[in-house]
């Protein structure tokens, strides 16, 4: 089986589109959607729907969480609470009642898939260091633990001491086990704009992270005309 699996859509359809044209052309056999398909971005209903039609392995990310009243946005920042109230105002009510349906995890073959940890699903947490990986490989049993969440690709191994890469590819050792985060497909935040999302191949045990280029210039225009913060569109041209 090869799966492919992206995140962090953040209502970015000319991203998503683009992923999912080199995702058809990559012999894939089943996508997964680690969560935040809307938030920041001006076509919240488009990109909900095609993931949707597409699959139905898909976690709830926090944005997510966030416009459907599920998760307080206390905690967002300004820009990202401007833009969950935007979103919660344009989602379509069908679409609002699939997001509130979305589990915090899931699980295919021997995989785990969270949006932000597999310890707290629902706490939001941010995994960003092989240190803070170290708990949270007690926290599954699974070879691999996909997630996204922070936009940024990374690999994380449990062996002596948790080691992380952010290599472009990764072949699974027998007996090891990886959190693999996955990058994010509309708002990379690792100074690369091109969308990220990861293949993995479970005849072979490779990871592969792959990178997309989209029409930015068509996002930031949308993100404008809707009247959100300029600078949830600026960012999408540096990747941050």
């Amino acid at each position: 089986m090869r799966y492919a699996l992206v995140s962090d859509i953040h209502s970015n359809l000319e991203a998503l589109e683009a992923v999912l044209e080199d995702i058809s052309a990559q012999a894939v056999d089943k996508l997964i959607c680690l969560g935040d398909l809307v938030g920041y971005g001006a076509n919240p209903n488009e990109c909900v729907q095609r993931i949707r039609d597409l699959t139905s392995h898909v976690v709830i990310g926090n944005h997510d969480s966030a416009v459907v009243g599920q998760t307080e946005v206390s905690n967002f920042n300004p820009h990202a609470r401007r833009a969950v109230t935007w979103t919660a105002d344009t989602i379509d009510p069908e679409n609002a009642r699939y997001l509130s349906r979305r589990p915090y995890t899931d699980r295919i073959d021997d995989l785990l898939l969270v949006h932000a940890t597999p310890s707290e699903p629902a706490a939001w947490n941010y995994l960003l260091s092989a240190p803070a990986a170290r708990a949270e490989f007690q926290s599954f049993t699974e070879s691999i633990c996909f997630i996204g969440h922070s936009h940024q690709p990374i690999f994380f191994s449990l062996d002596e001491v948790p080691r992380s890469r952010k290599d472009e590819r990764l072949v699974c050792e027998t007996g090891e086990r990886y959190i693999v985060n996955v990058g994010s497909v509309g708002q990379p935040r690792d100074g690369d704009p091109r969308s990220c999302y990861a293949i993995y191949d479970a005849g072979h045990r490779t990871v592969q992270l792959r990178r997309v280029a989209y029409d930015v210039k068509s996002a930031q225009r949308k993100i404008l005309k809707a009247g959100l913060p300029p600078v949830l569109a600026a960012r999408l041209s540096r990747g941050e």
